[in-house]
């Protein structure tokens, strides 16, 4: 089969177009002919060997996938050959506390597709059975390949938010996977949304998917500008993961007894909190690893009735996987860019 590896941590230049034997499944995992893979910051991080996890050299990126079953495992019974399946959790151990409790999510002896083992940069790959969902009718591989870090995070994030009806909630980086969809699952939840954006354009872009305001955070003012449009509290809630100061700022901005939920840190891992300013406003800081299966299950369908949307910028072949970082990497995105074999 072709798949795309690196065999050394660096830049796009290191991954590599590559012929080798396909993975034959064990007990409880499929083996996906892979109709689409997303392409995710993550992998960026992973490919240039910052992302602070173990990966064993050479390997396959791509954490969100989507096909078609071409064979399974001793012990699999809940798909067959033929089946369409989408990649959500990865594999986990079964016996930890996080396990036994209904949180699989946040297993840490377990490992994820295209993270810890090989993922979907590829023409087959691997995962496991109880980790898989069904490709609801009307969804094709590439949105569903579009839907499980994006829309399974954003969700994630907003549950832990408490995001209801009325909150005024504020979304980081409306461009972005995780931002596209936040957007819209914020809305459907009866808030109202302020969207940020790198350029106008991308401001626009987050109107059409539903923010009630859209504000341009490579301006100085911006952070002004959302108390302002907030009614000068704040917004209720912050969808954020980009780090550094902005997570610093969200944290000042936030309005009383509010939350700010985080995943993800690409412009800074170390902030500075104001602890007074912090509890004297009983205000909240959440850390969101991952979703859950259910959650996971949740959006797809959602996406598949129509009341979310994967937002797609572009499709590319597989062999383009170089050319797809470098997007990812100058913000020329908005949305997923999806890689097919």
């Amino acid at each position: 089969m072709r798949a795309v590896r690196f065999h050394r941590f660096g830049g796009p230049e290191v991954l590599r177009l590559e012929e080798i034997p396909p993975p034959a499944p064990g007990p409880g995992e499929v083996l996906l002919r892979v109709g689409a893979c997303a392409v995710n910051h993550l992998d960026l991080d992973i490919r240039a060997g910052v992302s602070r996890r173990q990966v064993r050299l050479p390997h396959i990126l791509g954490r969100d996938y989507a096909g078609t079953v071409v064979a399974v495992g001793a012990d699999v019974v809940d798909f067959a050959p033929g089946d369409r399946a989408v990649v959500t959790l990865g594999w986990t151990c079964g016996r930890c506390r996080m396990c036994r409790t209904g949180r699989a999510n946040l297993c840490r002896q377990g490992t994820l597709p295209g993270l810890d083992a090989d993922g979907g940069y590829a023409e087959y790959a691997l995962a496991p059975a109880v980790a898989l969902a069904r490709v609801p009718p009307g969804l094709d591989d590439v949105h569903a390949a579009a839907v499980p870090a994006a829309f399974g995070t954003a969700w994630h994030m907003a549950q832990l938010a408490g995001i209801a009806e009325g909150m005024w909630v504020l979304v980081h980086a409306a461009g972005s996977g995780v931002g596209s969809a936040a957007v819209q699952i914020a809305r459907l939840m009866g808030a109202r949304v302020v969207a940020t954006a790198s350029t106008e354009a991308k401001c626009a872009r987050a109107l059409d998917l539903g923010a009630n305001a859209a504000v341009n955070y490579s301006r100085p003012d911006w952070a002004a500008r959302v108390r302002e449009i907030t009614g000068g509290d704040g917004p209720d809630a912050v969808i954020e993961h980009i780090g550094g100061a902005v997570l610093e700022e969200s944290l000042a901005l936030v309005a009383p007894g509010g939350a700010v939920v985080t995943c993800g840190a690409h412009a800074g891992e170390r902030v500075d909190l104001d602890v007074i300013s912090f509890f004297r406003k009983e205000a909240r800081l959440l850390g969101a690893y991952r979703a859950t299966v259910t959650e996971y299950r949740r959006v797809l369908e959602l996406c598949a009735e129509g009341a979310l949307r994967p937002v797609v910028d572009s499709v590319l072949p597989l062999s383009d996987a170089r050319r797809s970082h470098e997007r990812v990497a100058a913000r020329d995105v908005f949305g997923k860019i999806v890689l097919v074999p």
